[in-house]
């Protein structure tokens, strides 16, 4: 697992970073927010440890702005701060999850690697040298989010991970069955109609942009550029 762990406590900060890479995690260790985010937007990691108090920007705005930028990686707050008032903001500015100070190690990483699971943040298929685009649909190697007409489409990863795999086969139909495994990675507990569900959100939110997700019988589901 890449993580990127942003903790303005220097010895706190070390002793994770030590204790996290002893559990197999190449750790990015940073302390303060501007330079927490300039990482993150240059080198996209698997989840991201975010502590709320951050000197340059705080936690909060940090977040922020990631996900106005497009960036969907999984991201597990850690605050000291006991009110519910501000765990519920960073949970509606983006976080996935939150884990309050002080904190069990196992907890942590029980933490992280289930955030990884529910987000089906399993990797994507590569999308092809000549295909990294459908009609207003852009996708961006750098960070993997996707953008329409030069704006970041809004999308939970499991969306992120549908259509990056549509992407990747623009105008071919990719199989039911693998859109599962690359959606729900691991997760043999989740209904397999469950892809449904996501597929119809997906639908939904390319509405307007003049790329239809097709269904067709038997085959799977397809990205097609719609005629102007």
């Amino acid at each position: 697992m890449q993580l990127l762990l942003v903790e303005d406590d220097a010895t706190m900060r070390s002793t994770l970073q030590r204790s996290l890479a002893r559990r197999g995690m190449a750790v990015t260790a940073l302390g303060d927010g501007r330079d927490a985010l300039a990482q993150w937007r240059a080198q996209p990691p698997d989840a991201v440890v975010l502590d709320l108090t951050l000197p340059g920007l705080d936690g909060l705005q940090v977040l922020q702005q990631a996900r106005a930028g497009g960036l969907r990686t999984p991201v597990l707050l850690l605050t000291a701060r006991g009110t519910v008032g501000d765990r519920v903001l960073g949970l509606n500015a983006g976080a996935d999850d939150y884990l309050p100070k002080p904190f069990d190690l196992d907890e942590l990483e029980a933490r992280l690697r289930a955030l990884l699971r529910r987000s089906g943040d399993a990797p994507s298929p590569a999308l092809p040298a000549g295909a990294p685009a459908l009609g207003a649909l852009r996708c961006d190697r750098g960070s993997g989010a996707i953008y329409v007409h030069g704006e970041p489409l809004d999308l939970t990863p499991r969306e992120l991970a549908l259509l990056r795999a549509l992407l990747a086969q623009p105008g071919r139909a990719v199989a039911k069955e693998r859109l599962y495994e690359l959606v729900f990675p691991g997760q043999s507990q989740v209904q397999y109609e469950a892809i449904e569900v996501v597929v119809y959100r997906v639908r939904k939110k390319l509405a307007g942009t003049g790329v239809a997700l097709m269904t067709l019988r038997g085959l799977g589901y397809l990205l097609k550029a719609q005629q102007a």
